[in-house]
């Protein structure tokens, strides 16, 4: 039972992170989630072996961090819940890409290579969407998408289903606790009740979708999510948004460390 409140609460801190008053948070949200497209689509675009010229974008969720205040540990959880799949994904490498490079006095295999490649693209940007969503909420997110004239219907989905999870939750919660209280000295629940808890679950839930939907007609829905209005783009939005386009275009197209690299060793020298 605790385990699915814990779970409750985590789903919903991005929500209260998104509450802060903060110089991030106060950004328009269109502008955030055109910095962090770019940012993906920047991120994705690098080679399979270009570890280097990936390193600098790190100062993209480096810098939100900062501004936003967001709490570290709680987003970096989220990240090592999906890195069983990362791995998963290109822990093969190694064993398929067998070509040998030099490195100093070392050989490496470049099947190691792309696999450090993957988790550190997977990390950024699994990161850059869990910043978004965390200093944005998905009430604005959805509004920022349909600023960008995505279909109604996509975002109305995307933002039910984000809310319908926390209502699946709340059901689990309560026939769980109901469950316990009929079997006091029960660990967990036996198998053979399994069936009949998740048709009940299923049953509790849709009868709870049905009711909020009803709410929700009552308050006036007619398809469309309002979130409320946003006024135009400020100054500082667009400031905000002129400086990561050009830091992005910079590190895409220059290899930033190699260039610090060689800068060095001139002085050096």
């Amino acid at each position: 039972m605790s385990n699915i409140m814990d779970s409750l609460y985590n789903m919903r801190l991005l929500d209260d992170l998104a509450r802060q008053d903060t110089v991030i948070h106060k950004l328009h949200p269109l502008v955030k989630l055109l910095a962090t497209v770019s940012y993906l689509t920047v991120v994705v675009s690098f080679g399979r072996y270009d570890i280097g010229g990936i390193l600098p974008l790190v100062i993209y969720p480096v810098m939100v961090f900062t501004l936003a205040e967001l709490p570290v540990k709680p987003i970096v959880l989220r990240i090592l819940l999906v890195s069983p799949f990362i791995i998963g994904i290109g822990i093969l490498n190694p064993f398929f890409d067998k070509q040998i490079f030099v490195l100093g006095d070392r050989e490496i295999s470049r099947g190691w290579v792309t696999f450090l490649s993957i988790l550190l693209k997977s990390g950024l940007t699994v990161t850059a969407a869990l910043l978004l969503i965390a200093t944005t909420g998905m009430d604005r997110l959805g509004s920022a998408l349909r600023m960008l004239k995505i279909p109604r219907i996509f975002v109305l989905q995307l933002l039910l289903t984000y809310r319908y999870i926390s209502v699946l939750m709340e059901e689990v919660a309560r026939t769980l606790r109901a469950y316990s209280l009929r079997a006091p000295k029960q660990k967990g629940v036996h198998r053979s009740a399994w069936g009949s808890l998740a048709g009940q679950l299923l049953l509790r839930t849709f009868d709870r979708a049905q009711r909020i939907y009803e709410a929700m007609c009552l308050r006036g829905f007619a398809g469309e999510y309002n979130t409320g209005g946003f006024g135009k783009l400020r100054i500082g939005d667009w400031v905000y948004l002129a400086v990561w386009f050009l830091f992005f275009i910079t590190v895409r197209f220059y290899n930033i460390p190699m260039l610090i690299g060689s800068l060095i060793t001139g002085v050096i020298r």
